[in-house]
């Protein structure tokens, strides 16, 4: 008898599907395969040729791409050169006006930096930045212009150029006194020098909120000086505005030690604690 039943459903669904493909068989009847053929190869085709479109696309692209900068950096060079031939030039000419009118050389860039200092303090920054420009290209190793320049863009809150700028001074210190056979005067001298770089560069990179590069340039000031209380205190804001605590620690510890008469030292204490 339960066998039976299963054979019932079974009939019965193929009746079901018997009589829906009666009353359908007109309508498969009228249907054309080549048509189906058709759209399917249509449908094919127009696959193939959206693929190789895309294909195309990309590839010109990319050799637009590769080719557009490459030409783009050699238009920015080109640029780079002939602006710096005018600034020669420019340099040049005036230098060689002053010296006509009986200026030696030296008398010319003193002139120089008394000319930005006023530029400055007119705000003037444009024309001081010339000043100093001009001075550089008198002569190229002057790191005194090359501070100014520095300054200047640090004023300007243009910090990757101020950054790069003493970058190059540090440069310059090196090529200078980075002879293993220097006085000693001349060796105090140049540590006193690059270890203010490396602290005016980790100002920069603090006021661009780059904490740990910061933290790299001034330990490297004060690996150059130890104990100077200015670099131990910068330090300090600097550790704890990047929660690191037990750096923290160990800088407020030493600054008490070389400046145990430091106002700051309670309330920086203070800060310290309250980090989590």
């Amino acid at each position: 008898m339960y066998n039976i039943i299963p054979l019932i459903i079974i009939l019965i669904s193929l009746a079901i599907i018997i009589s829906i493909v009666v009353r359908k068989f007109s309508v498969l009847a009228n249907l054309d395969l080549n048509t189906i053929q058709k759209e399917r190869e249509t449908k094919f085709k127009e696959q193939i040729i959206g693929s190789r479109i895309k294909r195309s696309f990309y590839k010109n692209f990319s050799i637009v791409k590769n080719n557009a900068i490459p030409l783009g950096q050699k238009i920015s060079n080109l640029f780079k050169v002939l602006l710096e031939k005018l600034v020669d030039y420019k340099v040049n000419y005036k230098k060689e006006q002053a010296i006509k009118g009986g200026q030696s050389e030296k008398e010319i860039i003193v002139k120089l930096f008394v000319d930005a200092e006023e530029c400055f303090l007119k705000n003037d920054i444009e024309n001081a930045e010339n000043k100093y420009i001009e001075i550089i290209g008198m002569d190229s190793k002057n790191i005194k212009a090359f501070k100014g320049l520095a300054e200047l863009y640090v004023f300007k809150k243009e910090f990757n150029e101020a950054m790069q700028t003493y970058k190059h001074i540090i440069k310059l210190l090196d090529s200078e006194f980075g002879a293993s056979d220097l006085m000693t005067n001349d060796r105090e001298l140049s540590n006193i020098q690059l270890s203010d770089i490396n602290f005016k560069i980790s100002l920069i990179l603090k006021q661009m909120e780059n904490y740990s590069e910061a933290l790299n340039y001034i330990d490297q000031a004060l690996n150059l000086e130890k104990n100077n209380p200015r670099y131990l205190d910068t330090k300090l804001e600097i550790c704890i505005i990047n929660k690191e605590k037990d750096l923290a620690l160990t800088t407020h510890q030493k600054l008490q030690e070389v400046n145990p008469e430091n106002q700051k030292l309670a309330e920086l204490k203070k800060q310290i604690e309250e980090i989590a």
